[in-house]
């Protein structure tokens, strides 16, 4: 099965285009940082892995994968 992606080229020196803007950097969470989130709202990260992070927002704990999406350190 072929994927639907058009593979990345590669930016050359003498393009007259700008190179793609790079991805921004990952947030990096540390057990007990309070953090804001769009639909769950407030909490707190009560357990972190390289690829997730585990936060109690009160009536439920929630996983959340990398790269965090709406996920804001306060």
């Amino acid at each position: 099965m072929k994927s639907s992606r058009a593979p990345q080229r590669k930016h050359l020196a003498t393009s007259p285009f700008k190179p793609p803007a790079e991805p921004p950097p990952v947030e990096v969470f540390d057990l007990d940082d309070r953090v804001s989130h769009d639909k769950y709202g407030l909490g707190r990260v009560i357990e972190v892995s390289p690829d997730a992070v585990i936060v109690d927002f009160g009536p439920s704990r929630v996983r959340i994968t990398a790269p965090y999406p709406k996920l804001i350190k306060l």
